[in-house]
Formats: C-alpha cells, structure tokens, sequence
C-alpha cells in the first residue's frame, strides 16, 4: 500500500467514524479530525460549511435513520488531493441498506477534507 492510498483511506475512515458517531461529543470531535476548519459538505439535500453546520447535518440523519450505520461499500479510490468511495447506510438490526451513496472529497495537506461532494444513489421509497 502505497503512502497516497493510506492518505485517501484514512481519510475514508475519518469520515465514516464522523457519520457513525451516535454521542454528540464524540461526533464533534469525529468532524475536527476529518474536516479542514473551513471544510464544506454538499450533497442533494444539504449544502453546509464548518464543523457545527457539518455536525448537524450528520446529527439530523441519525435521527432520521435510528439503528443504522455507515459503512464503505468497495474500494478508496482517489488521486492528487482527491478521493472517491461508495458508501452504505446498513441496519444494525437485519443488515438491510436502503441507502447507498458515492462521496468525492477533496483533502487539505493534512490530509483532512476540505470539501465533500455527495450522490445518493439509492434512497428508501
């Protein structure tokens, strides 16, 4: 494993421990360390800048999705400052994944992201 794929797979695993963080505190500091300060989240149903705005929108859906979480779905791809990977939202319970989404992050020399650029691909009815 080269020292770029680490770059881009810990950065992947950063971010879905950010979204996996069901404890509010725990969630605050999952953001800090896979966003940049100023970092960005856009996706379909949410445009938001900054730690706080970022934290409230991962808090929003785990209220909207009780009982689930995150997990990669294939492969950290990615080149230069950029990375992409396909990503599910499984139930604790049965297994199940009604959503599916693919995410493109750009990273900041620390290798934190500055930028997210979501696509949901599968959505409960």
């Amino acid at each position: 494993m080269s020292a770029d794929t680490d770059r881009y797979e810990s950065a992947a695993a950063r971010y879905l421990r950010a979204w996996n963080a069901a404890d509010p505190g725990a969630r605050r500091e999952a953001v800090a360390a896979a966003w940049a300060e100023d970092g960005g989240y856009t996706d379909p149903l949410a445009d938001v800048r900054g730690h706080a705005e970022i934290a409230a929108v991962i808090a929003g859906a785990r209220e909207q999705f009780p009982g689930f979480g995150f997990r990669l779905s294939g492969r950290v791809d990615g080149h230069h400052d950029i990375a992409r990977f396909a990503w599910e939202l499984v139930s604790e319970t049965d297994g199940s994944a009604p959503v599916a989404g693919f995410d493109v992050v750009t990273l900041d020399e620390e290798g934190r992201i500055r930028s997210v650029h979501g696509f949901l691909d599968r959505l409960p009815s």
